[in-house]
């Protein structure tokens, strides 16, 4: 069926790359769902949210007093909170892609020394599945960690790039 023939290969892949990759596996699904929330919060409710912020500071009578500079930082400080909620956790999914790479390198390695101890030889074809599970999580691991990485540094440098806008837009007259 054309409709499971995804499913079939991706059990394929895990099913060559060891089990190590289900966990690599629900790792990236959270990674990602951090990644498109964020864009989702940046390019929609973060806006209506600086407009907001930007409107109230406009409508105020002062903007000049202490006073008034404290709120100003109190509204920047939760907008930046607001921006950069789940960057943390979205930089601890790329380090966990990382290592869960790594434990599928010592794992698959590991089944290709229990095959040459317990055949009594290195027979490359007897080792074939092993090294397959050494490099497969290894390689999955790294390509979800660099694509995770490019976002999580993107979504830093907007966020750190939007607040500052907002700082500067919010002027004391």
């Amino acid at each position: 069926m054309l409709l499971f023939e995804p499913y079939y290969a991706v059990e394929s892949f895990i099913e060559r790359g060891g089990n190590v990759l289900w966990g690599l596996a629900a790792v990236v699904i959270v990674m990602w769902t951090l990644i498109i929330e964020r864009f989702w919060y940046l390019f929609t409710e973060h806006r209506r949210r600086v407009e907001k912020v930007k409107g109230d500071w406009e409508s105020r009578r002062e903007t000049r007093s202490w006073h008034a500079h404290q709120i100003r930082r109190a509204v920047i400080s939760e907008v930046k909170t607001g921006l950069n909620k789940g960057l943390p956790l979205l930089q601890a999914c790329v380090g966990l892609c990382t290592l869960l790479g790594l434990l599928g390198t010592v794992t698959g390695m590991i089944t290709v020394f229990e095959t040459m101890a317990l055949t009594g030889s290195s027979s490359a074809r007897l080792m074939a599945s092993g090294v397959s599970k050494a490099t497969l999580p290894t390689m999955s691991g790294m390509v979800a960690a660099l694509s995770g990485l490019y976002f999580s540094v993107w979504l830093q440098n907007r966020a750190k790039r939007e607040a500052e806008e907002l700082a500067d837009e919010l002027t004391q007259h």
